[in-house]
């Protein structure tokens, strides 16, 4: 094998990871055809909803009651940093519900770790066989020394650049790279207790959410949570954007190659850094990438349009994606720290992304939220 033709595999295997990261253009497609993991479809009808906590009922510890309620989900009119797969606004209820007060963190992921044994995505032999069904037909195998357990790690680059489509230029799929070893295999959380644990793919959050007693939110439940009742808002604080590095951790510099760490840190900040919106939760904007629920499906926003009002919205009943057809993705809500005014602008409320189930990344965690059952 000679050298190009290993560059040429390496940057297939990566590339395949990490366009599921990133959104570039929204086009009319067919829905694809549901999945064995498709979720049911919205309620159109709007029942009565649950809006207050019932006084018999505790909240957990490190949660916060959300109160039930209706907001218009997606992008203001207003908002000039907004995608197409943000639009149109549509009107959502949703039932009320407990939301950790912050994202989970490194103690918190340990804690599960250390009870049940579990073993991480990033730390389990790769599959070949699986992993070719998601990328391009006739894709050579790489090497065995390639096809190690690992993660995406953030690189920044040395001079600047000039095409932000390129991702391959600031990602490298890092070999020994876990939630214990974010940054590769000579990094360590030691002394990080309180940041958020990264490198969770999606069933990673899923078993911690079962082992706990609770669940992911879907699209619908964190976009309400991160708006705190602020209607008309483009961030969490407001409409204000000069205030951004006082609320959030965010890429402030040239991306990728400078950050200049005006917010104070220059990659994860520990949990509850920065000031808390108005129903108690903190880190909805920046930090973290968390999950959700819900597949992405370009098409889902305007399937909503002319429905009415949604009830507790459980996302499209399959994923689609024209730049990933062949991936199964989900969406993640609230930017992360590099998200910057000249790339992503994520720490919106609105904002969305996709990406992939099957991988971690360093700026990808979750927080998890709790039900009260309805009689």
């Amino acid at each position: 094998m000679t050298l190009s033709t290993k560059n040429l595999l390496i940057k297939t295997v990566l590339l395949s990871f990490i366009f599921s990261l990133f959104f570039t253009a929204c086009k009319e497609k067919k829905i694809a055809k549901d999945t064995p993991q498709a979720q049911t479809k919205a309620q159109v009808e709007t029942p009565k909803i649950l809006i207050k906590k019932p006084a018999t009922v505790e909240t957990p510890e490190g949660m916060v009651w959300i109160p039930g309620g209706t907001f218009n989900q997606g992008a203001l009119e207003g908002d000039t940093m907004a995608m197409n797969h943000e639009k149109p606004r549509h009107q959502v209820t949703v039932d009320g519900f407990f939301m950790d007060i912050h994202e989970v963190t490194n103690a918190q992921f340990r804690e599960f770790v250390t009870a049940t044994g579990y073993v991480t995505v990033a730390e389990r032999k790769i599959d070949w066989e699986e992993m070719k069904q998601q990328l391009p037909p006739n894709t050579p195998k790489p090497h065995d020394s390639i096809l190690q357990p690992g993660a995406l790690i953030f690189k920044k680059t040395k001079s600047s650049v000039p095409n932000l489509y390129d991702y391959s230029q600031w990602w490298e799929w890092k070999i020994g790279a876990n939630w214990k070893h974010p940054n590769g295999p000579e990094s360590t959380i030691e002394g990080k207790d309180n940041e958020p644990v990264v490198q969770v793919a999606y069933e990673d959050a899923l078993a911690y959410c079962e082992w706990a007693g609770k669940r992911l939110p879907t699209e619908a439940e964190w976009e309400y949570a991160a708006r705190a009742q602020k209607e008309n808002a483009i961030f969490f604080w407001g409409n204000d954007h000069s205030q951004l590095n006082k609320y959030a951790n965010t890429w402030e510099g040239e991306f990728p190659k400078v950050n200049n760490k005006e917010d104070g840190y220059e990659r994860r900040a520990p949990v509850m850094s920065y000031p808390k919106n108005n129903f108690g939760l903190y880190d909805m904007a920046g930090n973290v990438w968390e999950w959700t629920t819900d597949w992405y499906n370009i098409n889902y926003y305007k399937e909503l349009a002319n429905k009415g009002t949604i009830h507790n919205p459980q996302g499209p009943t399959a994923a689609y994606n024209p730049n990933n057809p062949m991936i199964h993705e989900k969406v993640i809500k609230g930017g992360s720290f590099l998200c910057s005014d000249s790339y992503c602008a994520s720490y919106r409320i609105s904002a969305r992304m996709a990406t992939s189930m099957d991988s971690g990344a360093e700026h990808v965690g979750f927080r998890a939220i709790k039900d009260i059952p309805l009689e």
